[in-house]
């Protein structure tokens, strides 16, 4: 076993991004009981800018551009980021170095009372700054009422008493992770909410060429979970989505076989195209492109196409 030394781990400053990273160093020097990991907290973009929705500031990108630049300057050895977080493309030299064991994808609503999402009164007040999450409730129950919603999972809780809210949405993960999961009502099912591209996967990201790095992280590489991403990533691309269009996928290994589904929504969640594919596990990246190529083909592109063009008025 390769000798690991001393080890920076970039990552966000939020409690969750200090637990997500906190436990991929406690993995580490399980594995490399010679390894010594120390944390580096960068802030980021989207970590300063708390009073605008990201889809208008920018979307993907803006919680890990910072932490990549130390990377690539080589002031930290890896980083920690939630996948959901990762745009599509990853920087010339960077790479994915491993996946570890998902959480479950699902959203969760926590509301008033602990009533659940199909027993909400008629108008209730629902937080969510999310188009994803947004135009999938709309069309569930278009007699809600949208509140937007920013902050760390701490913020977002507190803003459902300080901001009269009857629910807020958030990642059954997240929760999960901080030891909140008693405060879930329902964990949605993705039927009627169908999860963020790798929602509830953590990004693993090294420099291509550190073999040391590389050695280390692949330890803690979860293959499922790495095929499951690979196809909901791919999807991603194909589709060029950010947080400006509301799209969402999920995939699921079984044995030697990955099922798929997809959707595009309109803003409002009047227009909700969906479908699914399933095939070789060893195909995931291509039944991800072909599910979006599906999705796009019966209508999505329409839908991405009249998006861009109320951006640009």
């Amino acid at each position: 076993m390769a000798h690991a030394g001393n080890i920076k781990i970039g990552t966000r400053g939020s409690k969750l991004a200090l637990w997500q990273a906190e436990w991929v160093k406690a993995r580490i020097e399980e594995r490399f009981p010679s390894c010594c990991a120390e944390l580096v907290v960068i802030k980021t973009r989207g970590d300063k800018i708390l009073d605008a929705p990201l889809a208008k500031i920018g979307g993907k990108g803006l919680f890990v551009k910072e932490i990549e630049e130390a990377l690539m300057d080589g002031r930290i050895d890896l980083a920690v980021h939630s996948m959901k977080d990762m745009p599509a493309d990853i920087p010339e030299g960077l790479c994915i170095g491993a996946v570890p064991v998902r959480e479950t994808p699902n959203d969760a609503i926590v509301s008033r009372n602990e009533i659940p999402f199909s027993k909400l009164p008629e108008g209730a007040r629902v937080g969510t700054s999310s188009l994803r999450r947004s135009s999938q409730l709309l069309n569930a129950r278009p007699d809600i009422s949208i509140a937007p919603l920013r902050g760390n999972i701490d913020t977002r809780l507190r803003k459902l008493e300080t901001e009269n809210l009857d629910a807020v949405i958030l990642a059954a993960a997240g929760l999960t992770r901080l030891g909140m999961g008693d405060r879930i009502t329902e964990e949605l099912d993705p039927g009627i909410l169908l999860p963020a591209v790798a929602q509830g996967a953590l990004c693993i990201e090294t420099r291509e060429n550190d073999a040391r790095i590389a050695q280390i992280v692949k330890t803690i590489d979860h293959d499922d979970s790495r095929t499951s991403v690979t196809a909901e990533r791919a999807f991603l691309k194909r589709l060029e989505g950010g947080c400006q269009v509301p799209m969402a996928a999920l995939a699921r290994v079984r044995g030697r076989t990955i099922f798929m589904e997809g959707l595009v929504a309109d803003i409002d969640g009047t227009r909700i195209i969906r479908d699914s594919v399933s095939g070789k596990r060893s195909d995931a990246y291509d039944l991800g492109t072909t599910l979006a190529e599906k999705l796009l083909a019966r209508g999505a592109q329409k839908i991405l196409n009249d998006l861009i063009e109320k951006d640009n008025r």
